[in-house]
């Protein structure tokens, strides 16, 4: 089975590719879904085909599913040119009206319907297929059951289905309610997330309790979001179906086998407006799982890749419509949580005639402070001797050269202070936590050492470890309490 994952931005795609991905999806500015996420703009195309040659035999798929108004039908046929530069192996399309364009400008790309489509029976498939579709992103009410039929139905269709990540409460997607409170459309990649926004469950029945099976079964009840007092949505109690609006995270890494034997082609990670480390951790994670289903290796081996997934932001799992609707029902309160923050990413490995050009740095900065101290009145040279003491960070020193140490590019997200224990992880490296005195930070316009970094304050990490390029750097978050989402409100 194919793996794909979500490309927010060129960054995230290095990540998606780095850590197992067999194709990333991507989305060009205006034409998807995410118009939030960072999308592909400018001349990025220059640094994914670089991407391209750097990860051979990986794919690149390209969302345009947003609904298209005539505007942007005439926007993306002004900007064709400009699409044409990207090295995009398939297009991910909901409207129809896209597919005789993309057929005639781009002829060498694969067509995969969108989700958003709603394509969930074994007619609808072998109707796409015949206008030119290769693969269907089946919608999210798909069953295993169903998904195997229409697999036996169409077998020269290629399947794709989300296995990991946020849903949308809506049928495939398909809502209306952000349009409604916010006036940005989800089908043109506005959504504000109104589903997941705190609501206030009201009545106008003034709650008597035992009329509350009454109440909820009359269609009496009504929701209101908490910031938006007189909004009111009415609410219904089924018998088999719970009309409450944030869905639980759709997790199927347990149940690959039984995808596999349903006849899944392509298993899909949603998120490309979440972090690089969301994009590592989980592709990284489902990465094992594949091969280890396909006999790469152990399932042990596996295993605390898999684990690691605790370890990312996440709302409580389901396995969605795969195997019951009940599960599809279960619903969560609060925001996506992790017990760690992303506090950097690693860089190239620096050869050892650039650490000894550092070092010499290093040495000239001591010794242009020491002249200038030499220079200095007396007085003076002893009050700033007595501020040197008072504050060592202003007065910092060479670092000392160690056998086996390396030095890399460290390009910092969030504080981390000298002393810290740091964790590495990478597409082969659990996690790697770091020994005490086994990293030094080092100021590259100086050469000096340096006591923290942070966003902004870009340096070299110099270290026992041996690491490789794209290596991520986390910390403990000491805000998290374990067992316990925090809510945003949102």
């Amino acid at each position: 089975m194919e793996l794909l994952s979500p490309a927010g931005n060129v960054e995230k795609l290095y990540y998606a590719y780095a850590y197992g991905a067999d194709a990333a999806y991507i989305g060009l500015k205006k034409f998807s879904l995410r118009i939030k996420a960072d999308n592909f703009y400018e001349d990025e195309y220059k640094r994914v085909i670089e991407l391209k040659e750097k990860f051979p035999g990986k794919k690149l798929f390209c969302a345009l599913n947003i609904a298209f108004h005539n505007r942007d039908i005439d926007s993306f046929l002004n900007n064709l040119d400009y699409f044409k530069q990207y090295p995009i192996d398939s297009f991910i399309v909901q409207d129809l009206g896209i597919v005789p364009i993309l057929q005639r400008e781009f002829p060498n790309a694969a067509l995969h319907l969108s989700t958003q489509a709603s394509c969930i029976n074994r007619e609808a498939v072998k109707m796409y297929k015949s206008l030119g579709f290769k693969r269907v992103v089946l919608g999210r009410e798909a069953g295993l059951k169903e998904i195997r039929e229409i697999k036996d139905a169409v077998p020269d269709m290629e399947i794709e289905v989300f296995v990991h990540g946020a849903m949308c409460i809506a049928y495939s997607g398909r809502c209306l309610m952000s349009a409604y409170l916010t006036n940005r459309s989800a089908q043109s990649g506005f959504c504000s997330h109104s589903c997941r926004w705190n609501f206030d469950l009201m009545s106008d029945a003034h709650g008597i309790e035992k009329a509350a099976k009454e109440i909820a079964e009359s269609g009496r009840l009504v929701l209101q979001e908490h910031s938006r007092p007189g909004e009111y949505f009415p609410v219904y109690e089924g018998d088999d179906f719970t009309a409450i609006l944030s869905s639980k995270d759709i997790r199927m890494i347990e149940h690959l086998d039984d995808m596999q034997k349903a006849g899944v082609d392509a298993l899909k990670i949603e998120g490309r407006m979440k972090s690089i480390y969301y994009v590592a951790l989980v592709t990284r994670a489902y990465r094992k799982a594949i091969d280890a289903l396909e006999g790469k290796i152990k399932s042990q081996d596996a295993a605390p890749f898999v684990a690691e997934l605790d370890n990312v932001s996440h709302r409580e799992s389901t396995t969605g419509f795969y195997y019951s609707a009940a599960d599809a029902n279960l619903t969560t309160t609060g925001a996506s949580d992790s017990p760690y923050e992303l506090s950097a990413t690693i860089g190239k490995k620096l050869t050892p005639s650039e650490m000894e050009d550092v070092f010499t740095k290093g040495t000239e900065s001591i010794n242009a402070r020491q002249k200038e101290l030499d220079a200095m009145h007396p007085a003076a040279r002893e009050a700033r001797l007595r501020d040197y003491e008072k504050h060592p960070d202003r007065a910092p020193g060479v670092p000392h050269k160690k056998d086996g140490w390396n030095m890399y590019s460290y390009r910092p997200l969030n504080m981390v202070k000298s002393g810290d224990e740091i964790e590495f992880i990478s597409p082969g490296i659990v996690s790697l936590k770091s020994e005490k005195d086994s990293w030094y930070f080092i100021d590259p316009e100086t050469g000096l050492n340096m006591d923290w970094s942070c966003d902004g304050h870009d340096c070299w990490l110099y270290t026992k470890y041996d690491l490789e390029e794209g290596t991520l750097v986390r910390t403990k978050d000491r805000d998290f309490v374990p067992g316990k989402i925090r809510d945003t409100g949102r």
